[in-house]
């Protein structure tokens, strides 16, 4: 494996500095080799973007890697992990073609553009409701707890049928998944508390299918029921194990785009004028918040057997990041990379993924972010951050996410 040329120093990207601004030193890392062997992370670094988009494309770049999460659990907890990791390894985002695409296809037509634009305005209502609620004008408060968590949390669970007597619990069951997936569980009972929400989430929605077979309604268990593929081409089993990952990532990944998006705004007054004067920009603003600042920041590998990179060998069950904060940062694929341009056309940016492993829940939460930031731009004009100079960042080496995003309405 390669060395660390002495003109580039390594960093930890879970030390504060790096989670609060992990920008400059990731495009540095790509300029010095945007193929990198880490020996801090024990894993390569892919920062450049036609080598993202190489590994995207390569079945020898796997995406099982529930193991990892697995030798991670503390050993006091491992009595409890077995039926919980057998539930993410029937998650889409854990599986290879072509196991990923008999899962995958399942959800297809749900997710498609066309079927999810039958919830707009549904979501319109929910956004101008939560803001009415939240956003009062002249009032402070935090638009990540007044906002950005509860619209998603609202618009996924109409979508996905949860009663809302049902909610509270739902919420709070990924809240303990996404602290076991991403990482942020470190005690022992950190893990186990993870370990059962997840296990309590997979008992509750094979309940709700249960009840969907028996009693259909417009949502997207019903959908997809009706389909008859459940049952046929997956199983029950597959099924609602899938549905616990759908339940994971819609909420998550849509909060951070909505705030990262806002924050972006904000911090540019002239940026949020031009926007302000043509909402149709809205739409631009997102798609650079996914491409400058989006939710995910990498998304992790494997190498499945031997590979050849840029030059560089990369092992069988060699871990590999694949950088896409920093990919969409190229030069060699964005004018001005570091601009944010509401404008900005030409290269496909990878906030949401490519190919095979595209995030299948796209289209539902740019039409969730997009409601919410278009509402605020415009029904919301004297919105400001109240300390933007003092934010604070979830340490993660996935997921850009605030802890709060202080505003006065």
């Amino acid at each position: 494996m390669t060395t660390v040329a002495p003109a580039f120093t390594e960093r930890y990207l879970l030390s504060p500095d790096m989670v609060a601004e992990p920008y400059g030193y990731l495009n540095g890392l790509r300029d010095h080799a945007p193929v990198h062997w880490s020996p801090m992370h024990h894993a390569w670094f892919v920062t450049g973007y036609d080598q993202v988009m190489r590994c995207l494309r390569d079945p020898a770049v796997s995406a099982d890697r529930v193991r990892p999460l697995m030798d991670a659990v503390p050993q006091g907890a491992r009595a409890d992990a077995e039926r919980a990791f057998g539930i993410l390894s029937r998650w889409m985002v854990f599986n290879d073609p072509p196991q990923h695409r008999r899962l995958r296809q399942v959800f297809q037509e749900a997710f498609a553009a066309r079927a999810v634009s039958r919830y707009r305005a549904f979501t319109e209502k929910a956004t101008a409701a939560v803001l009415a609620r939240r956003a009062v004008p002249g009032r402070s408060g935090d638009l990540m707890a007044d906002v950005a968590k509860p619209l998603p949390a609202l618009v996924f669970a109409r979508w996905l049928g949860i009663p809302r007597t049902d909610a509270p619990a739902f919420w709070y069951w990924n809240a303990r998944v996404a602290d076991l997936v991403l990482g942020t569980a470190q005690e022992e009972s950190e893990y186990r508390a993870s370990l059962q929400a997840l296990v309590s989430l997979e008992d509750y929605l094979a309940g709700l299918v249960a009840r969907r077979r028996a009693e259909p309604a417009d949502d997207l268990i019903s959908q997809v029921l009706k389909e008859g593929q459940v049952g046929d081409s997956v199983t029950d089993e597959e099924f609602v194990g899938m549905l616990t990952q759908m339940a994971f990532a819609g909420g998550e990944t849509t909060s951070n785009l909505i705030a990262n998006t806002v924050l972006a705004l904000h911090t540019d007054p002239g940026r949020l004028a031009v926007v302000r004067e043509d909402p149709e920009l809205v739409q631009g603003a997102v798609e650079e918040a996914l491409r400058l600042d989006g939710p995910s920041k990498m998304s992790i590998r494997m190498a499945a057997r031997d590979l050849d990179l840029d030059g560089h060998t990369l092992r069988a069950g060699d871990r590999i990041f694949l950088v896409t904060a920093a990919a969409n940062r190229d030069p060699a694929r964005f004018t001005d990379p570091d601009r944010f341009d509401v404008r900005r056309t030409g290269a496909t940016h990878l906030g949401f993924g490519f190919g095979a492993h595209f995030c299948i829940g796209a289209a539902l939460a740019r039409l969730v972010a997009v409601a919410a930031v278009g509402t605020l731009v415009r029904d919301h004009p004297d919105l400001t951050l109240t300390d933007p100079g003092r934010l604070a960042w979830q340490p993660s080496l996935l997921n850009r996410s605030l802890t709060a995003l202080p505003v006065r309405y």
